[in-house]
């Protein structure tokens, strides 16, 4: 039994489809508050599997520590958190209460219980602004925002506690840039209020809900102006998860980057939401954001070796299948 925390977000919910259809039983552990339980009916729906779900927030010590006894749980695939850069530098306090926090007392609850087995979702900005391309797992840990500075503290707390305790095995997965959906257009992204990310945003003006895209840049040091980064099907990333927790029936303690290799301009991403959905997605070039980069993208190697595991799927891929479900829930789970 896996108990996957934040399993009814973007990210946890394609986990939770991998996971079922691999035969593994999986406790959701989720409090609902940038997250809709619909997403665990068509989890089942997709699967024809029931799971397990508890309501509860992963701060909730006593809670982790029922939810992973009382199931039996083997180990946890954690992504409960708080995930906006631009959030995180509003309210700082919140996104170390939540992240931080919240990963402290997951383990304590995972160490309560005699459960060693975790895989962790981070993300690359661990590395901060790229002193070289591609970014590798040797590359400097400097995080340059609060968000990125709650993922390198778990990170260290992780690696930390394997010090303390070698029979833990932990797997830290730093992503790129998720987008996309489950193929069946049932599953998605769908974040609350105005989208912090690119291909989101760009959905919800082929759809209709916004009018036009902001383009944050067109100066930049890339091909086209734009900026560039490194896109991954979300259904790539959730098989990377179930590749990295097959690993962990020995104790170790790794850090790998998943993500495709390449990387893609904004204009990229709307060209090929354009040639997707058929409709035009209007845009407004603007000034640059403070702290916005050229270029990022990961190097894949490790993964592929330690893993066994490459991405799969194109930008192509990632645009028509997050269509599908944009088109299919113009209004997300509501």
């Amino acid at each position: 039994m896996i108990l996957v925390t934040g399993g009814a977000g973007y990210i946890g919910s394609h986990a939770c489809v991998a996971l079922l259809s691999a035969g593994e039983d999986v406790v959701v552990f989720d409090n609902f508050s940038n997250s809709n339980p619909i997403a665990l009916e068509r989890i089942q729906a997709i699967c024809g599997k029931p799971l397990t779900v508890v309501e509860g927030d992963v701060r909730d010590q006593s809670a982790l520590e029922k939810a992973l006894s009382q199931h039996g749980c083997t180990a946890v695939m954690h992504f409960a958190g708080l995930k906006s850069v631009q959030d995180s530098v509003a309210e700082p306090l919140e996104y170390y209460d939540q992240n931080v926090v919240g990963s402290h007392r997951l383990l304590r609850a995972m160490r309560a219980t005699g459960v060693r087995k975790i895989v962790f979702s981070s993300s690359a900005t661990v590395y901060g602004k790229p002193q070289f391309l591609p970014c590798t797992e040797q590359h400097p840990l400097q995080a340059v925002n609060p968000y990125g500075r709650t993922k390198l503290m778990i990170e260290e707390m992780l690696r930390d506690q394997h010090v303390s305790d070698n029979s833990w095995a932990i797997a830290i997965l730093r992503y790129f840039n998720p987008v996309g959906a489950h193929e069946s257009g049932l599953i998605g992204e769908d974040p609350k209020g105005v989208p912090n990310n690119l291909v989101p945003f760009v959905a919800q003006v082929a759809i209709g809900r916004r009018e036009r895209l902001n383009v944050w840049g067109s100066d930049y040091d890339t091909p086209d102006g734009t900026g560039v980064r490194d896109y991954i099907h979300v259904m790539d990333l959730a098989a990377g998860h179930l590749s990295a927790l097959r690993l962990l029936d020995t104790p170790q303690c790794f850090a790998v980057n998943l993500g495709t290799g390449e990387g893609s301009s904004v204009l990229d991403v709307i060209r090929a939401f354009e040639a997707a959905s058929g409709r035009t997605i209007p845009y407004a070039v603007n000034p640059r954001r403070p702290g916005d980069v050229d270029t990022c993208y990961a190097a894949t190697d490790y993964a592929a070796k330690l893993l066994g595991w490459r991405a799969t799927r194109s930008l192509q891929t990632m645009c028509t299948d997050h269509w599908r479900w944009q088109r299919r829930n113009p209004n997300g789970y509501a």
